[in-house]
């Protein structure tokens, strides 16, 4: 191997040894055993068929997420607004859902119209954050942030108010749909064998996209260098649109999977933090979509697997995020780390 290999190795082990030894000094400071507390995040993620199944279930619209902020980041943008693109993607396919349900049309249709229906509302929303940056001057960072409060407060507002279930208002979401109207699942668990199809083969259509294109080529060429990309004859800020409504869709996507393959009824939290968990995988994985389909299972299987935590050890669940945390931010202070060393050899 060439040297700058082995250095490249040298510094990603050497970020994931910190992060571990960080991570561990933690769980020494909260009373817990930390090998006992590996072993139980690890039982906690693989000890029984249904926790692997838990884990599949996150998996696909984290790898949706994933896909779609790669796109953004090609271009040179940061979509932190992917959470307010997928609740809009549920919203939308709620809606649908509703307005088809007691009509004659097919259950099978109204499912992939209500699908259809949520990746266009991650793409209106995706595209109100685009033109806020292209033509209000607006960073994509604050636009995709205020989006997302604002799409928070429209799913409570349903929730509470015009699609309340009959006779209550209750946080815990709509009514849910008829059966007839669930994406199929595997038998006895809520695994839909299409949501992970469907999330496998955007990633590697992304992949595909970005790597051996015309499009993704021009894509990235955006954004390294808009101004050379522009002079080279490329419409720049229609890339940047591009990107914007091809990351909306699959948020939108998403938030459809979670409406009609998981929960079957639009909840408050609809969205369980996976476009922000998105945009952690896709800086871990340094923006190779190669890597995002084992990276957001390792991600999907720390969440679940950190339950155990809270059970075993009284530790907050979400100490799981703290560990990815560590991961993102010891690899990019490595990857800094890496290029200062290189440039000084």
């Amino acid at each position: 191997m060439r040297k700058a290999t082995w250095v490249n190795i040298g510094f990603q082990l050497g970020a994931l040894i910190v992060a571990l030894l960080i991570t561990t000094v933690l769980l020494i400071a909260a009373g817990a055993p930390p090998f006992s507390a590996y072993g139980s995040v690890l039982q906690g993620a693989f000890g029984s068929v249904n926790h692997i199944v838990a884990i599949l279930i996150t998996w696909s619209p984290l790898l949706l997420t994933t896909a779609g902020v790669l796109i953004t980041f090609a271009a040179g943008l940061w979509n932190i607004g992917m959470e307010g693109q997928m609740v809009l993607g549920a919203i939308f396919t709620t809606g649908m859902i509703r307005v088809l349900q007691n009509t004659s049309v097919p259950p099978f249709l109204i499912i992939l119209l209500g699908i259809l229906a949520g990746i266009l509302g991650g793409v209106l929303w995706a595209g109100l954050a685009g033109a806020l940056k292209t033509f209000g001057g607006v960073n994509e960072i604050f636009g995709g942030l205020g989006l997302n409060f604002v799409a928070t407060a429209l799913t409570i507002y349903l929730v509470l108010g015009p699609w309340k279930r009959p006779g209550v208002a209750s946080m815990s979401g709509t009514q849910p749909f008829n059966p007839n109207l669930w994406m199929p699942t595997l038998p006895g668990t809520e695994l839909s064998p299409w949501s992970l199809v469907i999330s496998v083969a955007v990633i590697a259509a992304v992949y595909l996209l970005l790597r051996g294109t015309h499009f993704g080529l021009r894509l990235k060429a955006v954004g390294r260098n808009p101004r050379a990309a522009f002079l080279m004859g490329i419409p720049t800020w229609q890339y940047s649109m591009f990107a914007f409504f091809l990351c909306g869709a699959l948020a939108g996507l998403a938030g459809g999977i979670q409406v009609t393959g998981i929960y079957h009824r639009l909840l408050p939290n609809i969205s369980n933090g996976y476009g922000f968990l998105g945009l952690l995988v896709a800086m871990l994985i340094n923006y190779q979509a190669i890597w995002a389909a084992p990276i957001a299972f390792l991600f999907a299987a720390l969440n679940i697997g950190s339950v155990q935590l809270q059970i075993q050890y009284k530790l907050d669940s979400s100490f799981a995020g703290v560990l990815q945390d560590l991961l993102v931010l010891m690899v990019l202070l490595g990857e800094g780390a890496r290029q200062r060393f290189l440039r000084k050899s």
